[in-house]
């Protein structure tokens, strides 16, 4: 098939790249601008117009694809099929309705569940343990259109948003080029969405990733994941901010203290400092508030949230990279009883 192919992030590439592997027609590749970056803010292509280009595929960049000068372009090389994935604008019915097969979009969720800019993280961060990609024609209204294939990717318990983005990327290129195969053949009965069980799934922003410790551990444990890579969960610690990049939820049972000095004990013969063992009760610290430090030991530190308690297992504090929670303590001084997520001005 002849195709016009509409993507900006890595996340579109795997489709690009097996589009092209399969023998199609990639005739132009239509993506967002380039973009300032980084500390010296220099210039850089879109991952789609890098990989284009190295196939010699022409690079179309426009700053509103609905302009009539650039719908016209588009018209001019009468391709069969426009595949859209993770452009970054909306298309006018005059693009959507432009060619044979119209357009086809590749979604990285199971539609009608997950319609919005991220899906991926937002399926992490609801706690699914199936997400997928949906091949959907579209129309005019966000991830609204019929669906064409669906594939499901188990969600694992250890994943994170840098991980299954990459899952999902391999899976919607070989979707991608079934669905297309199918719609020359044929074969595909489209179906209509009902309605979305989810909520929208709304672009992240930084501001997510600021950590409410009177959440569940649970919940904070999946905003460590989900957030991984970007925004990234981070809380202040003493003035700064502590990006905290893996974490776990603490099981049930508190170490024995060594000691029955008030509210912490000294330093164990394992390394452990941890608060006073009357104060544990019912899988809590309920004398110590959400954000406190209740334990630390030689590789973690564990955190009191609104219900059961978080090991920490690598962070990231300014001016350092990322780090295993041992090799930060030992670098820096974190006492028992330590409030995280206060913010001083």
């Amino acid at each position: 098939m002849r195709i016009i192919f509409m993507g900006t992030p890595e996340f579109s590439v795997g489709t690009l790249e097996a589009l092209i592997a399969v023998g199609h027609d990639v005739c132009l590749a239509v993506t967002q601008p380039d973009k300032p970056k980084g500390r010296g803010k220099e210039m850089q292509f879109p991952p789609v117009k890098t990989a284009a280009l190295a196939h010699g595929i022409e690079v179309f960049q426009p700053s509103r694809v609905r302009e009539p000068e650039c719908v016209e372009k588009l018209k001019s090389y009468q391709a069969d099929v426009i595949v859209v994935i993770a452009f970054g604008q909306i298309l006018p019915k005059s693009i959507l309705q432009m060619t044979p097969y119209g357009c086809v979009n590749v979604h990285a969720s199971l539609l009608p569940k997950y319609r919005g800019a991220a899906p991926i993280q937002w399926a992490i961060l609801d706690g699914e343990n199936v997400t997928g990609v949906t091949t959907m024609q579209m129309d005019d209204g966000i991830d609204t259109g019929d669906m064409l294939l669906k594939t499901e990717v188990e969600i694992s318990p250890e994943e994170t948003g840098d991980s299954l983005h990459d899952k999902l990327a391999a899976a919607g290129a070989a979707l991608c080029v079934e669905t297309l195969k199918k719609l020359q053949e044929g074969s595909i009965t489209p179906q209509k969405q009902g309605e979305s069980p989810t909520a929208y799934a709304k672009m992240l922003t930084k501001q997510l990733g600021d950590i409410d410790w009177s959440r569940p551990a649970a919940e904070i444990e999946r905003l460590v994941r989900g957030l991984n890579s970007w925004p990234g969960a981070y809380t202040d610690w003493n003035g700064k901010v502590m990006k905290i990049w893996k974490a776990k939820v603490a099981g049930a049972e508190m170490p024995q203290a060594q000691d029955a000095g008030r509210g912490m004990v000294p330093e164990s013969e394992t390394g452990v400092v941890k608060a006073q063992p009357s104060e544990w009760e019912d899988g809590k610290f309920s004398a110590l508030l959400p954000g406190s430090v209740v334990c630390v030991e030689k590789d973690c530190f564990l955190v009191q949230t609104g219900d059961g308690l978080l090991k920490v297992e690598e962070v990231q504090v300014p001016g350092k990279k990322r780090m295993e929670t041992g090799a930060f303590l030992r670098g820096y001084t974190l006492p028992v009883g330590t409030m995280l997520g206060v913010k001083i001005f």
